[in-house]
């Protein structure tokens, strides 16, 4: 269902024949699990708690809270948005009114959820680094890019597209084995100032 018309019908049809209509792009999702599927996932949350809690820490106010998720298969993690908020396909539209209400807009966009998927590789790979060293810069730096690719494979915009595309700059080069000068200013920090939350910076990347 992307047509725009599709977000306001959805929410007047509750159900079709019998089965109830759920949002899966919305945070509350649940599949069916045999009592060892749940057991081995609370195991698998406990620990990954170390790493979900550096990623809430790196991303403050961006994200509302950062879990394990079962529903991912192939990406490393998504963002969902709260079950009564506005999905990413309807902020999209409200966003795109000429006449919207801007208090209806703060109300619904509600927070986001980011849910990692414990079996990809890089989150795997991402909690060794946080094990050993939470205050890796590095593991701060690749935490931001997987938010921002996170942010345009769940449907959402980027508030700061230029940023971005220096981040993915930086691996480029990194990729290349392009060394970068000590004195250049071009490249934001990804981290948050102490002083400031709501500006970022690129860190040096090893």
């Amino acid at each position: 269902m992307t047509e725009p018309i599709d977000e306001y019908s959805i929410q007047q049809v509750k159900e079709f024949e019998g089965k109830k209509l759920k949002c899966c792009t919305k945070e509350g999702l649940e599949l069916d699990e045999t009592e060892e599927e749940k057991k081995a996932f609370e195991e698998e949350k406990a620990s990954f708690e170390g790493l979900t809690k550096l990623m809430k820490e790196v991303l403050g106010e961006k994200v509302e809270k950062v879990i394990v998720s079962q529903r991912i298969n192939d990406s490393p993690c998504i963002l969902v948005t709260g079950e009564y908020g506005w999905s990413a396909n309807m902020e999209r539209i409200m966003k795109a009114q000429a006449l919207r209400d801007s208090n209806m807009s703060t109300y619904m966009m509600s927070k986001k959820t980011l849910e990692l998927n414990t079996k990809h590789v890089i989150v795997s790979e991402l909690k060794k680094k946080s094990d050993a060293n939470s205050a890796d810069k590095t593991v701060r730096d690749l935490i931001w890019l997987l938010f921002d690719t996170s942010l345009l494979t769940s449907g959402f915009s980027l508030d700061e597209p230029t940023e971005f595309a220096t981040r993915i700059h930086r691996m480029i080069k990194l990729g290349l084995s392009i060394d970068e000068d000590d004195d250049d200013n071009d490249m934001p920090n990804l981290e948050n100032e102490e002083v400031d939350n709501t500006d970022s910076k690129m860190e040096e990347v090893d």
